[in-house]
């Protein structure tokens, strides 16, 4: 509604400066409409950015968000470092994704390409984690979590520490080049680029051993991909945390599109109190209060957005919630020695409470939340139980398909399989191969003179692959009904006695 109000008032303007300039149309007001209508159909589809200047404010969020982006940097930045004893021959980095032996190790936890599973298990939980987290406080992930939201703050304040707090920096800009202005400028950037190169180099340390990566990087040894990536990463953090900050936010994220879904009644959002601030103006030390609002337009809440934006005009795609405004806001309620929360977080319906007489409460408790939280606690339980009942040996067997089956000169009929073993275990492994469910049927190995046939060794941490015949003979080839009998392959632990049963199918000739 205040959009549509703008922009009525807006066309009023031009048709108002149209008339003055005498470029009327013989018909009076509708000659007036028609020409302010044109105008607005002839404004450029792309504005320029206007440039952000956030005022640094003093306060409770503003300490909360500085705690968090110092914790975030740092499990960001540590993490790679982190080690953790897995038995000897396998990697001690407690967090690393290695692509070559296709494993990805967090800690005591050890994932294979097939139980990738369990990654998509983490992303439901992030997600149903944060629809959770929105539908309660609203975009807090965006306002003190986020990557780009850490990242910006973090520039934003080498940008304060070089070239000085709001006021300073706009006149800074606005100052004509000299060799003061250069030198801030190359320094900032410097910094920023630092800032990046660092970000890119932690992030590559994620994808192989940290302190020999390191210095191979140091050495100009390390692979070209290294370097590529370093770059890659070191170009997108100073493009986005530097130059476009708040605009990878506003055009570039789905989330602000997506989050009016999460959003009820009852969900607390940054928001300015209409009823306790309006009629707002400037206020004088000693004149009264009576019939007028404590906002006293002073523009601070703007002034110490990052996004730019107005939070007295209601909640906005733009806001990220980070309760700046409210930092801003209290401190200058206490200057006029007012009660702070003019801006706060509350709900629409408290707002309407307030309007009614009724007394605001706060309802965490309701269908959405607990939908969420529901469905939050059962993809726990269901990532608990898997993770429970985890098997450090995995089987799969694959049966040939050209031929299907070969027919023997004695009559027997065989079959070709593919067994492939997996050792989850970090220690070397025997494990004996026999059949179940197929009478008569006779396992057949490939092997060297003097080995047993049906005996398997896996190194730790590895996969074996081995091919197997199976032949059923003339007197039991009545099994086969229509050409096919069900069988399983059974892979025993020789040391523990851990068993892994697949089942598979033996073909022939359909009597």
């Amino acid at each position: 509604m205040t959009e549509t109000v703008t922009s009525l008032e807006r066309l009023a303007q031009e048709a108002a400066q149209t008339a003055t300039h005498g470029n009327t149309d013989p018909h009076g007001d509708e000659g007036e409409r028609y020409t302010a209508v044109n105008s607005e159909k002839n404004r450029p589809l792309y504005a320029s950015r206007i440039k952000v200047y956030p005022k640094l404010v003093h306060g409770t969020f503003r300490r909360l968000k500085w705690f968090v982006m110092v914790v975030t940097l740092a499990i960001y930045y540590v993490t790679p470092w982190l080690r953790w004893d897995r038995g000897p021959g396998l990697p001690d980095q407690a967090v690393l994704l290695d692509f070559p032996s296709r494993r990805f190790y967090f800690f005591f936890l050890e994932i294979w390409p097939q139980e990738f599973y369990y990654v998509t298990g983490l992303l439901i939980l992030a997600s149903l984690g944060l629809f959770l987290v929105t539908s309660v406080a609203g975009r807090v992930w965006c306002g003190y979590a986020c990557p780009q939201t850490v990242w910006t703050d973090l520039f934003i304040h080498v940008e304060r520490f070089i070239e000085g707090d709001r006021a300073k920096r706009i006149r800074l800009d606005k100052s004509p080049w000299s060799a003061g202005k250069l030198a801030r400028k190359l320094a900032k950037h410097f910094v920023w680029l630092l800032i990046a190169v660092a970000t890119g180099g932690a992030w590559v340390f994620y994808f192989a051993d940290a302190p020999t990566l390191a210095g191979e990087l140091l050495s100009f040894e390390a692979p070209a991909a290294a370097y590529l990536f370093i770059g890659l990463f070191t170009a997108t953090t100073y493009t986005l945390g530097g130059i476009a900050r708040e605009q990878v936010c506003i055009y570039m994220c789905p989330w602000p599109r997506i989050q009016g879904a999460m959003f009820d009644e009852d969900s607390l959002l940054v928001s300015y109190k209409e009823d306790r601030g309006e009629t707002r103006g400037p206020h004088k030390k000693g004149t009264s209060w009576e019939g007028r609002g404590d906002c006293i337009d002073c523009g601070q809440c703007v002034a110490a957005c990052p996004m730019g934006i107005d939070i007295r005009d209601g909640m906005q795609l733009e806001c990220i919630q980070c309760a700046l405004c409210i930092d801003a806001c209290d401190e200058i309620m206490d200057r006029v020695e007012r009660p702070r929360g003019l801006i706060a977080y509350d709900t629409f319906r408290n707002q309407e409470r307030r309007r009614t007489g009724e007394s605001p409460r706060l309802d965490i408790v309701r269908p959405r939340t607990i939908l969420y939280a529901a469905a939050l606690f059962l993809v726990i339980t269901i990532m608990l139980v898997a993770l429970a009942n985890r098997s450090t040996l995995d089987v799969s067997v694959l049966a040939d398909r050209n031929p299907l089956f070969v027919t023997l000169s004695d009559g027997s009929i065989r079959n070709g399989y593919q067994v492939k073993i997996v050792n989850k275990e970090h220690s070397a492994r025997t494990y004996r191969i026999s059949l179940e469910g197929l009478d008569g049927a006779i396992l057949t190995r490939p092997a060297l003179s003097g080995e047993d046939e049906t005996i398997i060794a896996v190194e730790a941490d590895k996969l074996a692959n081995a091919r197997f015949f199976v032949s059923l003979p003339p007197e039991h080839l009545d099994a086969l009904s229509g050409g096919e009998a069900d069988m399983a392959f059974v892979v025993t632990d020789i040391e523990s006695g851990k068993i892994a049963t697949r089942t598979t199918s033996f073909r022939g000739p359909k009597q």
